[in-house]
C-alpha cells in the first residue's frame, strides 16, 4: 500500500478490495488517525491505475453528468442507502463525533470525489453505490483485469 501511495499508509484497518492479482485496490481506514485527526474517508482508493482513471474522469468533467443521475428518485434513494451503509461500515471502527453523519464523496446528496465513490463501490460490491458503479463503468480501468504489471516487467510480475 505504501508503495502504491508513495508514502506511509496511515490508519489502515484492513484491505477492503483487491486487484485480481491480489494487490490492494481499496483500504479501509480508521475514522480517527493515530495523530487524533478525524478521517471520514473510510474507503480509500490506493490502486495507482484506478486512481489515475478516476482523476481522468474528474478532469474530463464527468462529475456533473454523474450528479445529474441523482435527479432520478430511485438512484437518489439508492445513493442514500449507500451513504447509510458506508456510515455503518465505518462505525464498526469507532465513533468520531466530529464526522458523525459525514460519509465521503459527497454522499448522500452530491458527487464530490470519484476516488472515494469508486473506492466505496469496489469495497461494497456492485449495486450498492450507483454513482461509484457508474464512475467505474465509465473509466478506462477495470477491476476485472490486472493493471499492476509495469510495462517493462514480465507478465505476472506485480509492480504494486
Amino acid at each position: 500500500m505504501s508503495a502504491q501511495l508513495g508514502r506511509t499508509a496511515r490508519g489502515v484497518v484492513g484491505i477492503a478490495a483487491r486487484c485480481v492479482c491480489g494487490n490492494p485496490t481499496v483500504v479501509a481506514t480508521s475514522p480517527r488517525l493515530d495523530d487524533g485527526s478525524p478521517f471520514p474517508t473510510f474507503y480509500y482508493l490506493t490502486h495507482p491505475a484506478a486512481t489515475a482513471a478516476m482523476s481522468t474522469l474528474e478532469a474530463e468533467h464527468v462529475m456533473p453528468e454523474l450528479a445529474a443521475m441523482l435527479e432520478d428518485e430511485d438512484v437518489a434513494a439508492q445513493y442514500l442507502r449507500a451513504h447509510e451503509a458506508f456510515l455503518a461500515d465505518r462505525a464498526q471502527f469507532g465513533d468520531v463525533p466530529e464526522i458523525a453523519g459525514v460519509s465521503s464523496g459527497g454522499m448522500p446528496t452530491r458527487v464530490k470525489c470519484l476516488h472515494a465513490l469508486a473506492g466505496h463501490a469496489l469495497a461494497a460490491g456492485p449495486g450498492v453505490n450507483p454513482i461509484g458503479d457508474a464512475a467505474l463503468a465509465r473509466s478506462s480501468w477495470s477491476p476485472e483485469r490486472c493493471a499492476c504489471v509495469s510495462p517493462g516487467a514480465a507478465h505476472g510480475d506485480a509492480a504494486g
